[in-house]
């Protein structure tokens, strides 16, 4: 069980963007996306302190090429070490979004991390990390008072030169229901585009609408209406 799961307080869904991430760079302009599992150091033979880590990662998509594309794009970045790929899924199964799902270890330094600098201001991440489109994604944890939580996030930003905004933000004593907690996992586009999904009888069999009516009664392209929706559908359904 995670630590924030056992500790009272607020759990928040941060967007975040740091410097020298080489999976925040990786997928500016590519599709698809990467989770971040677990990390862990480095074996070292000489016993000296290590100056990297090993983390576990999930590379995902629609298609393979998407993936492959990502993927080379991770390769590229100098911020990242050797890309390892796993011919199996390591340990337990992981959920992720897409079609195509392919598992890997990256040697990476740890000084380029934003963890460290959020536990150190109370925020204990739930959740692997999402990252799409440039931005993090973290699913956070805060025992502290809900009143100090914009001024630790200001000291995450200034120490981690970090942009950091609050998507979704609720009490994990609020006895809402499970479903009540997922959907305040959902940025405020979102979960508009879901709910008139919904209401629309996009859900039902026969669907009562189709996504470029779903777009054209929000006024917004279907492409962008794709994107909230799935990455709506996304959080809804993850375990």
């Amino acid at each position: 069980m995670a630590l924030a799961d056992q500790t009272p307080g607020t759990r928040l869904t941060l967007e975040l963007w740091h410097p020298n991430c080489w999976a925040i760079e990786a997928t500016e302009g590519h599709t698809g996306g990467v989770l971040a599992h677990a990390i862990y150091d480095s074996p070292r033979a000489d016993a000296l302190p290590t100056n990297s880590v090993n983390g576990l990662f999930t590379a995902y998509g629609a298609t393979e090429r998407d993936v492959e594309e990502l993927l080379d794009a991770i390769r590229e970045s100098e911020h990242a070490g050797e890309v390892q790929e796993l011919q199996q899924r390591f340990g337990r199964a992981r959920n992720a979004p897409g079609n195509v799902v392919r598992e890997f270890f990256l040697e990476y330094n740890p000084n380029d991390m934003v963890c460290p600098t959020l536990l150190q201001h109370g925020f204990v991440h739930s959740a692997p990390v999402r990252i799409e489109d440039g931005s993090e994604e973290w699913q956070v944890g805060f025992a502290g008072e809900r009143t100090e939580i914009q001024d630790k996030l200001d000291c995450v930003r200034e120490e981690a030169e970090a942009e950091v905004t609050i998507s979704a933000i609720t009490s994990s004593e609020s006895g809402k229901s499970p479903r009540e907690q997922r959907l305040d996992t959902l940025t405020a586009a979102q979960r508009e585009v879901f709910e008139h999904a919904r209401e629309a009888g996009y859900f039902e069999w026969p669907r009562g609408t189709s996504t470029r009516d779903l777009a054209d009664d929000m006024d917004i392209s279907k492409t962008t209406l794709l994107e909230h929706l799935r990455k709506a559908e996304a959080k809804l359904l993850d375990p």
